[in-house]
């Protein structure tokens, strides 16, 4: 055992006699590309019956059925049942588009 161990301390010093450090190379690093901004995010105006009646400026003009197209159409806020499509489900109050 004390031979294997004596081995061993040996083996060990030798290696570490022919052992080399190694070191890369260092090359300036190229200064990278500026990056563009992103494009801007485009402004979503929130849907629904109450901000169309604050924008449009006469709220009783959305129940004119022969209101000017700027205060857009019954389709347009109204929810419809998908399995009955003639009939309407519920008013859009407020509507969020993601």
């Amino acid at each position: 055992m004390k031979k294997l161990f004596a081995i061993l301390i040996m083996t060990l010093i030798a290696s570490a006699a022919f052992a080399q450090t190694y070191t890369a190379p260092v090359a300036p690093r190229k200064a990278g590309r500026p990056q563009k901004p992103p494009p801007p995010l485009p402004a979503r105006e929130p849907g629904g019956v109450i901000p169309r009646a604050v924008r449009g400026g006469n709220p009783l003009q959305m129940l004119n059925p022969w209101a000017p197209a700027r205060y857009g159409t019954a389709q347009q806020s109204v929810t419809v049942k998908p399995e009955d499509p003639g009939k309407w489900n519920g008013i859009k109050l407020f509507e969020i588009y993601f």
